[in-house]
This record gives C-alpha cells, structure tokens and sequence, in this order.
C-alpha cells in the first residue's frame, strides 16, 4: 500500500468505527480485523501503520466524529501535518483537501464529560485525562493454583508494582501461544483488575457471588485466592461470556466455580436459594468505562448523556439485588472500571441510604497508606487502568 492508500484505509476504518459507536456495534479491533481480512494484499507492515494511525486518531478526537475524513485531517492538522500533503495523490489516496473543509475539533475527552471529569481530579484534569489516553502495558496475573511469580520467566517482564501476583510488560507478547498460558500458569489481567480482585478478600472455604463475572476474569482471580476451596457462583445475563468462562476455568484447575445464567430484569429468579446466605458478593458493575481509555479509546465516541444514565441504574439495580444475597456479616464489594463521581462515591452513598443494614468496611489499601473504605485508582498516579472499588459490610 502507498502511504496515500494507507490514509484512505484508516479513513474507511474510521467511518465504520465511528457509526459502530453510534449504533453501539462491533468494537474498534473487531472492526479493523474485518477490514483486513477482506483486503488481504495488505502486507503486515501496512495493516499494522493503519492501525496505528486509527488509534492515533481516535485519541486525539475526544468527541464522536461525523465522518472518519473530518477526523484524520483534524488529527493531521494539529499532530501531524505531514499527512495532509498524501490527500489528493497518486493511486488509492484520498481526494485533495477542499478550500476551508471542516474538520473534528482536538479534544481529550468529549465536551459533555470534561466537567464531571474535573470533579473528579479537579486542576489535575488535563494530567489524568493525558494518562488516561497513553499506551497501556500487557498485565498478567501469575495463577498461584498452578505456580508462584518467582518461577514464572517471561523475557522482559517484571513484577508489578502493587499487585503480589502481577507481571508487567511493555514488549510485543502473543500470551496465549506461551508455554505458560498453555499450562495455565499465567491469565491477561490489568494490575487494577487484580488489585480489585484483592480487595475482595475472598476467604477458603466461603461462598462467594461473583454477580457480574462476564467471561470470568475476576472469577479466575477469586478462585485462585480461596486456594480452589469453597463455593463460587459467577453468574452473568449473558450466555456466550459465561460459556467463554469454561476453557478458562479449565485450563487454570479451577473446580469451585458453578455458573448461573440469568434472566436480564428477572435476575432474582435464579438466586433464591442464596438470599441472605453468602460470605462476599462482588459486583463489577457495567459502567461507562472511562478507566479503560488506554486500552479502548473509542469508547469515549460511544457514551451519551443518555447511556450513562441507563448505566447508573443499572450499577443501582445490581447493588440493590447483590444486598438481599449478603449474610449478616458479609461484604459486598462493588467494582467499577470509571473515574466518573456519580458512578462510584455517589452510587455508593446512594445506596447507604437505600440499604440501612450497610456500612462502609474499612480495608489495607494495597497501594500503601492508611487503611480506606474505597479505592480510586488512575493509570497517572498507579500505572493501571481507572477504577472506583468500596467495600461494605451487612451488620
């Protein structure tokens, strides 16, 4: 491919990507994957420039852009320059820029979220929010069902700098061809994730919910901390993440998980036989994901105002529900992947009021410092993904 061509690609790409986030479709990866597969004269060179590009782009437009055109010549005017002299070239380019042609504006984050973001991290914003759109590294989380740390070797992977059992790595990796991965000795996990799944304390021989376990993730990292030992119920409304589970539950020795498919809006029906009977329940709640920009950018194209809402009462729904499964005595910890106030401290001291019988349980902070009642975490000042995690306790 030309470099020209290499422009019209990214901007074919970014036309698609841009309509998924609006019609809440397929994901950026998924998108450029299938961009590719029907183009296969594309060498590895150009697909990997394309994407690069693409993602380029999508970090510099925080709003959700009218056309993919509109935002590469916005990225272009402000980042790079260069790339305006390949419109209108030789072969596949794209067509010669037009005399004051519109373009997305630069932004870091779209223009709706930047006060909410400021509440949280005030004169700090625009350092936070820089982070939040820089390159993450490659986590993982050694199993301890099946080794420790120390005897994982991984060529240029060094421990993480909070989480006891986490790896770090800036180098190209293709983790599941590893011997490591094979044997299940090793799963891809954000330091954050695991630092949550630390909070949660999760004690052998306890029953614990995992009410939001997706394909399992957190799930793997509970198990691994009940040393395989006790009842774990990972339940999700959605079939195929709870069937991805499998392999992975497999594949790292874990026997103690049951999975329960639930019914969205009915999710009681299944649960009856837990009312009032668990140890911990863990609630990663669906949230705007404003922690995981480094790792899904587009994602910023992809909330509204609208959404957000619907996601705040879900993430109320879902503590309302994990509260009537608590035993006395028991904790609830509640998850989300945002930065945003009102889907962390505000969701929580909601449900204080909703929810007498609850309190905040104090916990260790494992990044240091003086025990907390909850935990925000920032890829600016921690090195991981966004996370807001409180835990409570039924009296």
């Amino acid at each position: 491919m030309t470099p020209g061509a290499r422009v019209q690609a990214a901007i074919d790409c970014l036309d698609l990507i841009a309509a998924a986030a609006r019609d809440s479709g397929a994901a950026a990866d998924t998108i450029i994957a299938r961009y590719f597969a029907a183009r296969r004269y594309a060498g590895s060179k150009d697909r990997r420039a394309v994407r690069d590009l693409i993602y380029d782009v999508v970090r510099s437009i925080g709003d959700r852009p009218a056309n993919g055109r509109g935002a590469l010549i916005g990225h272009a005017r402000a980042n790079a320059p260069d790339l305006l002299a390949l419109f209108g070239g030789d072969g596949h380019a794209p067509p010669a820029l037009e005399p004051n042609e519109i373009a997305s504006a630069t932004n870091p984050a779209p223009g709706w979220l930047v006060e909410k973001l400021e509440r949280r991290f005030g004169a700090a914003t625009p350092r936070q929010v820089a982070a939040l759109l820089g390159r993450a590294p490659l986590d993982l989380r050694v199993n301890t069902l099946r080794t420790t740390r120390e005897a994982v070797q991984i060529d240029g992977a060094e421990p993480t700098r909070f989480a006891a059992n986490g790896l770090r790595t800036t180098l190209p990796l293709a983790v599941e061809a590893t011997p490591q991965f094979l044997a299940g000795e090793i799963e891809i996990q954000d330091e954050g994730s695991q630092l949550a799944a630390a909070i949660c304390d999760p004690q052998a021989g306890t029953t614990v919910v995992d009410l939001c376990a997706g394909a399992g993730g957190k799930t793997l990292a509970l198990a691994a901390a009940m040393a395989n030992d006790g009842r774990l119920i990972a339940t999700d409304t959605d079939r195929g993440r709870l069937d991805r589970m499998g392999p992975r539950l497999d594949r790292a020795g874990v026997t103690i998980v049951e999975r329960r498919l639930l019914n969205p809006g009915a999710e009681t029906d299944k649960l009856t036989d837990l009312a009032d009977a668990v140890d911990l329940v863990v609630i990663d709640a669906p949230c705007s994901g404003t922690g995981t920009w480094r790792r899904n950018p587009e994602a910023r194209w992809r909330l509204t105002p609208v959404r957000l809402d619907r996601l705040g009462e879900a993430q109320a729904r879902l503590l309302d529900l994990g509260a009537t499964l608590v035993q006395p005595g028991g904790a609830l910890v509640y998850i989300v992947c945002s930065l945003l106030p009102e889907e962390g401290e505000a969701q929580v001291a909601a449900f204080l009021r909703r929810n007498i019988a609850f309190s905040p349980m104090p916990f260790s902070n494992p990044t240091g410092g003086p025990v907390v009642n909850s935990l925000v975490l920032t890829p600016e000042d921690h090195g991981c993904d966004g996370f807001y995690i409180a835990r409570l306790t039924r009296v």
